[in-house]
């Protein structure tokens, strides 16, 4: 296997597309049924690589983790019997940070090694740890052996922690610490991302006592955690992008099914004031085509309910078809353009350009330095064609979007890096041809 796509580009792609479950979702939930007392039943879930590092991992630890059928997962903790984290799985995934809440619970004391995933920006770990340090968890770091050692009193956390900036992933460890013990704790300022309100109700339905209220989260601990239903993973919002995006560059329609309008509201109103094509059948099921000349657009990405940041390489892919002039600034990750001079070797004009922003630690959602130079914003000059060229992909979100521009380009291109894209797109090759698409990994 050479791990890449082969890409045959220039036709419209038409068809159906039933979305996959959500990757941000499936390994949250994963994590967290380390938590119960007795076997999770997981649905909908995707089979991806990502689920496949995060289920060895945990075998690693002694647990149980296998699919049972295509998308259905059964995991039980019950005879887990290690508390360090395998660095070798723990470096491809970056939820493996978040295995600190099941391990903890469990033995009390745990040893967990910098995250891996994608290098989009530095994550925002620190706020995480200041976060559980708070909490009452001890906290180290061995710079030698790239393990974090934290221990926990037994009666679990308490008290009151006020995120800095909304974090996503420290939302979500720091409910799972809360949502077992005998204490209360307080979040505030945490991440809106539904993703956050569905590892709620997850925990909820099997007895936790967690309440949202808009950016606050109030949590008493509870004695334990028992599955009463298999829980259902919902749709992935970020692959319900990229073929809507796949539909109209092409100037083809697509028709996408299994995915609830809210979670891509945003994304739909900047479709429609580019010209793109939208048809809301019912609240899970949009048609996607191009119809007219597409005009160009700006966007700013944000957390939720923004525009999200996993969009912005699909949208920048959109722009190169795009009459004008259009700008991405990007306000979440700090080094989210790593698709920027893939795009060129097929013909797009693109180019960094300064944005002046008067407040910059606060505009931006990542801890920012203001001795280090950044590269935030670019400018596309569209209605661009596009030609074949061999590419890299160097990041999941913008994999895809190559793998797209590809599809919009005349001509035969290689995509080097498929493993990438198989970390959060389920038979994502066999979608794709199912459209009409031209794909092919060798």
């Amino acid at each position: 296997m050479e791990d890449a796509y082969i890409v045959k580009g220039g036709k419209k792609l038409k068809g159906n597309v039933v979305i996959s479950g959500a990757k941000n979702v499936a390994l949250k939930a994963i994590i967290a049924s380390l938590l119960f007392e007795g076997y999770v039943i997981l649905e909908n879930v995707p089979r991806i690589n990502d689920v496949d590092e995060l289920m060895n991992l945990i075998r690693a630890l002694g647990a149980k983790a296998a699919f049972s059928e295509k998308n259905k997962v059964k995991i039980d903790s019950s005879i887990m019997d290690k508390n360090k984290v395998d660095l070798l799985h723990a470096s491809k995934i970056r939820v493996s940070f978040m295995l600190f809440a099941p391990l903890l619970h469990r033995f009390k004391k745990c040893y967990v090694p910098n995250p891996g995933g994608c290098r989009i920006g530095a994550r925002p770990i620190d706020r995480i740890i200041e976060g559980m340090k708070q909490l009452g968890v001890k906290v180290n770091y061995n710079s030698g052996t790239g393990f974090y050692k934290a221990e926990m009193k037994e009666e679990g956390i308490k008290g009151e922690y006020t995120f800095g900036k909304p974090s996503h992933t420290g939302t979500e460890i720091l409910i799972m610490l809360s949502a077992l013990g005998k204490n209360k704790v307080i979040l505030n300022n945490t991440a809106l991302e539904p993703e956050v309100d569905e590892l709620i109700k997850f925990l909820n339905e099997s007895g936790a006592d967690i309440k949202k209220e808009g950016s606050r989260i109030l949590i008493k601990g509870v004695s334990k955690l028992v599955q009463k239903k298999p829980f259902q993973i919902m749709s992935d919002r970020n692959e319900a992008v990229t073929f809507a995006v796949l539909a109209v560059a092409t100037k083809g329609e697509v028709t996408i099914e299994k995915i609830p309008i809210f979670l891509i509201e945003e994304f739909i109103k900047c479709l429609k004031k580019a010209g793109g094509g939208v048809e809301i059948y019912n609240n899970q099921k949009v048609r996607f085509f191009y119809h007219e000349s597409l005009n160009s657009l700006n966007i700013e990405t944000s957390p939720h309910p923004g525009f999200m940041t996993d969009w912005q390489p699909n949208w920048a892919v959109l722009m190169t078809q795009a009459k004008g002039e259009s700008i991405i600034h990007e306000r979440v990750f700090e080094n989210r353009f790593s698709y920027v001079n893939e795009l060129k070797k097929l013909g797009a004009k693109i180019e960094f350009i300064p944005l002046g922003v008067a407040n910059p630690k606060d505009f931006y959602n990542f801890d920012y330095n203001p001795e280090k130079i950044y590269q935030q914003a670019i400018k596309i000059t569209g209605h661009t064609p596009l030609h074949n060229a061999a590419l890299q992909i160097k990041d999941l979100r913008a994999g895809a979007s190559l793998i797209i521009a590809a599809l919009v380009a005349t001509g035969e291109s290689v995509v080097q890096g498929a493993s990438i894209v198989e970390r959060g797109y389920e038979d994502f090759e066999k979608k794709v041809q199912l459209l009409g698409g031209k794909v092919k990994k060798i």
